[in-house]
């Protein structure tokens, strides 16, 4: 008789891993997604907060707030100039460089890209309680401090 305490050995189907990857391919997606009806992209949104957060800011610092590889950066800052979400603008201190700011437009798009995101979420969650869904976000972020404090800081450019 075999003894109840005994597990199964777990499947690859049932590895946490597998089961986070899998969850964070759907997130993506649906994301991805949710920007793309509104017209944007993650980089749109993540430039957008940033600059809000953060105020007027060079195009290198930027980079490193909202973990945008410079290389990728200009292209972003290219795409919002033109529909004039940010204004570049020469650096009084260094002409070298732009200072990039947030336009009245721009935070008006950033708020609907908030909406979205929000509804994104919702979406991605709905299986879950707000009880689960507070749990869920504690346990990942847990998760995500301890392997961030185990590698160190990270190298440019390889936020998500």
């Amino acid at each position: 008789m075999e003894n109840p305490s005994e597990k199964a050995p777990a499947t690859w189907e049932s590895l946490p891993s597998w089961l986070l990857t899998q969850t964070a391919i759907h997130a993506h997606r649906m994301v991805a997604d949710g920007f793309s009806s509104v017209g944007a992209r993650g980089y749109h949104y993540r430039l957008l907060a940033t600059l809000e957060h953060l105020g007027p800011a060079s195009q290198a610092a930027l980079g490193r707030r909202s973990g945008i590889h410079l290389s990728d950066m200009v292209a972003t800052i290219n795409e919002l100039a033109d529909r004039r979400f940010v204004e570049r603008a020469p650096d009084s201190s260094d002409r070298r460089r732009n200072v990039i700011s947030l336009t009245a437009a721009g935070k008006r798009q950033l708020r609907r890209l908030e909406k979205r995101l929000a509804e994104t979420q919702d979406e991605l969650l709905a299986p879950l309680s707000s009880e689960e869904r507070q749990r869920l976000t504690e346990l990942l972020s847990r998760l995500l401090d301890h392997h961030n404090r185990q590698a160190g800081p990270p190298e440019e450019g390889t936020v998500g």
